[in-house]
């Protein structure tokens, strides 16, 4: 019988990591990102508890039931599959209490189905797929549990906007995961249970349900990877404005305000400026995405004037296979006709998902960070690096050239705009108020996100 052992240590106590894993948005955060897996149903970890999921292996979805044989609080768990792909299937987890700080302990013994047959055949393959997914799983624990310990708050009540987006989504698991009451928006009216309505293009704000927050994040907008018409634009700009204009006044009329407004913004806002090095403190460029980005600053004005700390995240790329520029460009890459784009010059200024929400999570704590914050790795790269960088993670050859023809005959003004042209933008602000990024090296970032070892 196979047998999988995976072992770490770091300064989190054996309860701490009990209540982690036991919560449904510990386990969210849990799922590998280049994983098709979804979560169906959830229960409470405890004795007879079960999880319904789904996990696509080889091309199919296999529904899998993990039952919990035993839990015993803040010492752990034992699960096993009820049903799924494995022949059997059991996960023993176990929290430690040492000198040097909380083990994390995974130990899972499982067989194949068609025994000798199905380990001769997929026996490697699956233990590879084992072992990648666990040591993501312990270094994301590790990661995320460290970020909650470094910000140090309280319990918060906060409310996301665009909860459903790729950003979004992974926030708001984020947040609930530190012990934060998280608020999800939605244009629904009526909203579901647990969401609130907020539609702005129809004037319907539910701002009652606003009231007594202690912070908001406000990422919803129109995508702007989308040909450039005149429609396309005016949707864009709609979206980033006058939502942004009507939730700031929402929040100054509150009784009870929030004490901060984090508002979604872009390295956009600085343009097409070649080589040079771009930080909080530059100008705003020229363009449409400059401008667009300008204004969508300026709408947080009402917000701002009724005290409220307004925090300006200029998002990079946001690295994730789930989604994004990543995702776009994975298929090409694997299949071994990747290559640098336009020629390679063009600065990328990346960050990844997790370290994006570290970042806004640093932003909240840290009540200097005020006005604009680059959310952007420190190292940003040339993309004929990037593209190297990633061939090399992915085994496969990055040499073949994209022109620049190709790329404005497909996308228009958008493919120049966010695929020829870049920013080398850094983070001061997040660096000189001392936020740590976990991924400031591309390669180690890309390996991690993908499960390459």
């Amino acid at each position: 019988m196979p047998i999988f052992h995976k072992q770490s240590r770091w300064g989190a106590t054996a309860e701490e990591l009990w209540t982690w894993h036991n919560q449904r948005a510990g386990f969210d955060r849990l799922k590998p990102p280049w994983e098709s897996l979804r979560i169906e149903s959830w229960e409470d970890v405890e004795t007879g508890a079960n999880t319904q999921m789904a996990v696509r292996q080889f091309g199919i979805w296999w529904r899998w039931t993990a039952h919990i044989r035993e839990a015993t609080a803040n010492v752990g768990f034992t699960d096993s599959q009820e049903g799924g792909p494995f022949k059997t299937w059991l996960h023993t987890h176990r929290f430690v209490d040492d000198d040097g700080g909380g083990v994390l302990d995974d130990r899972i013994e499982y067989t194949l189905p068609l025994g000798a047959l199905g380990q001769l055949v997929a026996g490697r393959a699956i233990a590879n797929t084992i072992g990648r997914g666990f040591r993501f799983r312990h270094r994301r624990t590790r990661e995320d549990m460290t970020r909650h310990a470094a910000a140090a708050l309280p319990p918060l009540r906060i409310a996301v906007t665009g909860a459903s987006g790729l950003v979004g989504s992974a926030l708001c698991a984020f947040l609930a995961g530190g012990g934060h009451t998280v608020v999800r928006t939605t244009r629904k009216s009526p909203a579901p249970e647990g969401w609130v309505t907020f539609d702005p293009a129809n004037n319907n704000i539910d701002s009652d349900a606003l009231e007594g927050l202690d912070v908001v994040i406000h990422l919803a907008g129109e995508s702007i990877s989308q040909k450039w018409t005149a429609q396309a634009k005016a949707r864009i700009v709609s979206s980033r404005v006058d939502g942004t204009t009507a939730l700031a006044k929402t929040l100054a009329g509150l009784k009870t305000p929030p004490k901060t407004l984090i508002s979604g913004s872009a390295i956009g806002f600085y343009g097409s400026r070649g080589q040079e090095r771009l930080d909080e403190s530059s100008e705003s460029g020229d363009g449409f995405l400059a401008d667009t980005c300008t204004a969508w600053e300026a709408a947080t004005k009402a917000a701002e004037d009724a005290g409220i700390r307004v925090v300006h995240l200029r998002t990079g790329i946001v690295l994730t296979p789930e989604g994004g520029a990543l995702k776009e460009q994975l298929t090409p890459f694997k299949m071994g006709v990747g290559g640098p784009v336009g020629g390679g010059e063009q600065w990328i200024s990346w960050i990844t998902r997790d370290d994006l929400l570290g970042l806004i999570l640093h932003a909240i704590a840290t009540s200097e960070v005020n006005g604009p914050l680059n959310g952007t790795a420190p190292n940003p790269v040339q993309q004929s690096i990037f593209a190297k960088t990633l061939g090399k993670v992915l085994r496969r050859p990055a040499f073949l050239p994209v022109p620049s023809f190709a790329i404005r005959a497909l996308f228009g003004e958008m493919g120049n705009n966010l695929v020829l042209q870049g920013q080398r933008v850094y983070p001061a602000i997040a660096l000189d108020t001392g936020y740590t990024f976990h991924h400031p090296d591309l390669e180690d970032a890309l390996r991690f996100i993908l499960g390459a070892d």
